[in-house]
């Protein structure tokens, strides 16, 4: 009587090991017992068989899946395990239920007949404006729709697709293989499970022909870069009768000349006379939404303040409220002076203590402190 040992225990992993896992070890132990290092060894030789073997049968998911459930049984074709035709039956049943989901398995999730139809992409520029209102539009594509003259069945009016004499309608044949079930597509129906003898002279049998759609497309409020608008059922139509898929329009926002945008809220870059900025005044932003937007400037602002204004950004897309506007305060220094507006400067210059600057004379303060350290 041959002792047969486990499969698992010759590569010395564990049951559940990875794939990795499994071809690791292997490689480690077929150099270990490879003939050529180990010359004239017959127990090295046998070793070697033995782990590769082992290596041949888990490193195959369906052979794994066959050894776990059966151990060494599962490879003998027939001999021992209780009578051969009982046990390959029982192995041919619990492939079907592992594997099934992945081959088609019969009425157990296997998709026959015709497919839903692909999804199409259509890319749509808008502007901020129209971000910020919504719309409504149009847009033309090119689409497989369905036949018209077949009403989608493919066959020629007044008569109908039939069960596949092949398969029976099932859309797949089986066929055994050693000890396992081979499940595959019909290859007279091509896995749809009914022929056409009668085929629609406008669609060849296909059941859709190209044609130019005109859509209309909604665009809510506050959509950003990237919002993806789904047309249900308007994209390609399924072959024979099946779904259409669907159609999605992506936007993009061109890049406007005022405002970036972060979600709801939106910047703005605002340049304000240093009058402006030391005595304080108003300033008016005009937004998205056409009105003019006033932004209060406070006596003493300086370079890089930011000033907001609570919701006068964009709407909430789906939802209520807007963001806020975030204006950028710029400073801007006259370049050009009259005589007299430099006369007064000077007035001005010769009356500071430099309180006016608490900014400028600290680090100045600093300096001299640093230098004379």
């Amino acid at each position: 009587m041959t002792t047969e040992v486990d499969f698992y225990e010759l590569l010395e992993i564990e049951r559940g090991a990875d794939d990795a896992t499994i071809k690791s070890s292997y490689r480690k132990l077929a150099m270990k017992y490879h003939p050529d290092k180990n010359s004239g060894c017959k127990d090295s030789e046998g070793r070697f068989k033995a782990i590769s073997e082992a290596y041949e049968c888990l490193k195959d998911p369906q052979k794994r899946a066959a050894y776990d459930r059966f151990g060494h049984a599962a490879f003998r074709n027939g001999q021992g395990g209780g009578g051969g035709g009982q046990d390959f039956n029982a192995f041919s049943d619990i492939f079907e239920n592992i594997f099934g989901e992945f081959m088609g398995g019969g009425q157990r999730g296997g998709q026959r007949g015709p497919r839903r139809g692909a999804d199409l992409r259509y890319d749509m520029e808008i502007t901020l404006e129209e971000a910020f209102q919504g719309k409504s539009t149009d847009v033309t594509v090119d689409v497989s729709a369905a036949c018209d003259t077949c009403s989608g069945s493919g066959a020629k009016p007044g008569t109908s697709a039939k069960n596949c004499s092949t398969c029976g309608g099932a859309g797949k044949v089986r066929a055994q293989q050693g000890f396992f079930v081979v499940e595959r597509a019909c290859p007279s129906c091509h896995g749809q499970g009914q022929v056409i003898s009668d085929p629609c002279n406008a669609c060849h049998g296909e059941g859709r022909v190209e044609k130019t759609k005109t859509l209309t497309v909604n665009i809510p409020p506050g959509v950003d870069e990237g919002t993806r608008v789904r047309l249900t059922g308007e994209g390609e139509a399924g072959a024979r009768g099946a779904p259409a898929g669907d159609l999605y329009i992506f936007l993009h926002v061109v890049r406007h000349s005022i405002f970036e945008r972060e979600g709801t809220t939106l910047f703005a870059r605002a340049p304000i006379s240093f009058t402006t900025a030391s005595l304080g005044g108003e300033i008016h932003i005009p937004g998205p939404d056409g009105d003019l937007h006033s932004i209060k400037i406070p006596a003493g602002t300086q370079s890089g303040r930011e000033l907001r204004q609570r919701g006068a950004g964009m709407p909430v897309l789906q939802g209520r409220g807007r963001g806020d506007l975030v204006v950028r305060i710029e400073v801007e220094t006259p370049t050009s002076l009259t005589s007299r507006q430099r006369e007064l400067l000077e007035q001005f210059r010769a009356t500071e203590t430099g309180k006016e600057h608490p900014q400028t004379t600290g680090f100045f303060n600093k300096m001299k402190k640093a230098v004379a350290g």
